[in-house]
């Protein structure tokens, strides 16, 4: 049986560090009021002069690399998760081969939000059994501070979601590496977090920027309310699933690394999985929403600290836009 397993991991985030003390400043809100409902208490935000999704992204791989003892030319895939690209079209993953120096190699652009980490591993999973690649870097990458309604009105996304990028290299195994991963989406709920624009269905007008005077739909439109009712519920799904497909139970979880979406909701999942904090990592504090940047950051984190170790039992899960949802079970 061949498997793939994750030989590196590596992470960057920006250098401007973002507290809920400096947004009081800018919008009506305060630590207590952002504390309770995200559990945040800073993010980081680029430097638009001189961070683009694609160096950050190039960062953290070489990271992934050292750590892995491998080099830019070992890689012969490129998966890229983010819906935050560089530029409209073409996507980021391609941006990130020219930082990395690479030609000819493929590229693809995976845009499921904060979901989008887990389908772009399972993608290059299926690349590696099928034995198309040997070596592929999975990426997820995000640079929201430059779009968020930085006032008042904006406040209920502003003070959540922030900048990022995490990295991982997959090889192949003879022995148990990525078990399973579960993919899922509802769209009927596209619309509780979305960006409208810039789209594409709409009057020519209206995708003129010229033409534009109303801006609003250019920003993050959540309705958290919805998200967190359907997140816990999905979030429990599908690690379940992923366990059951593996003939495993719960208290065989090693340790749990969610979507840091909000710490409400991993600490309810974790009430109801009945894992102690050590088998749960959160950096959702420290970083914020990172959206498909926050698992491979908090993956990297927790093995950089030691709380991924040889054999271990890994479960990744995810919710986000779309809405998606998914989870990887890893022997690591």
């Amino acid at each position: 049986m061949r498997y793939s397993k994750i030989v590196g991991l590596g992470h960057h985030v920006p250098e401007t560090v973002i507290t809920n003390e400096y947004l009081s400043g800018i919008m009506d809100t305060n630590d207590e009021w952002i504390t309770e409902r995200t559990g945040i208490k800073e993010r980081r935000y680029v430097d638009p002069v001189k961070d683009t999704v694609a160096n950050m992204a190039a960062k953290a791989t070489r990271m992934a690399l050292e750590r892995a003892n491998l080099t830019e030319k070992d890689i012969d895939f490129i998966v890229f998760a983010t819906i935050t690209p560089d530029y409209f079209f073409p996507g980021s993953g391609v941006l990130l081969q020219r930082e990395l120096g690479l030609e000819s190699i493929g590229a693809l652009d995976i845009r499921n939000a904060c979901s989008g980490f887990i389908y772009a591993l399972s993608v290059a999973d299926q690349f590696i059994k099928s034995g198309m690649y040997k070596t592929i870097l999975v990426v997820g990458a995000e640079i929201q501070s430059t779009a968020i309604d930085m006032t008042t009105r904006g406040r209920n996304t502003a003070v959540i979601f922030a900048d990022g990028a995490g990295a991982v290299i997959l090889q192949p195994t003879d022995q148990p590496g990525i078990l399973s991963t579960h993919l899922h989406a509802d769209g009927r709920y596209a619309e509780e977090l979305y960006v409208r624009d810039p789209g594409s269905s709409r009057p020519r007008e209206e995708r003129q920027p010229e033409q534009i005077l109303d801006t609003t739909t250019f920003k993050v439109v959540m309705n958290g309310s919805q998200v967190f009712k359907h997140a816990v519920v999905r979030f429990m799904e599908v690690i379940n699933e992923a366990l059951a497909a593996n003939g495993m139970k719960k208290e065989d979880i090693d340790l749990l690394i969610p979507h840091q979406a909000n710490l409400r909701i991993s600490q309810f999942v974790q009430h109801k999985l009945e894992l102690p904090d050590s088998k749960v990592y959160n950096n959702i504090m420290r970083y914020g929403n990172t959206t498909a940047a926050s698992i491979p950051i908090a993956l990297s984190e927790a093995w950089a600290e030691g709380k991924v170790k040889e054999d271990n039992l890994i479960c990744l899960a995810a919710f986000g836009s779309g809405f998606t949802w998914a989870s990887a079970l890893i022997r690591w």
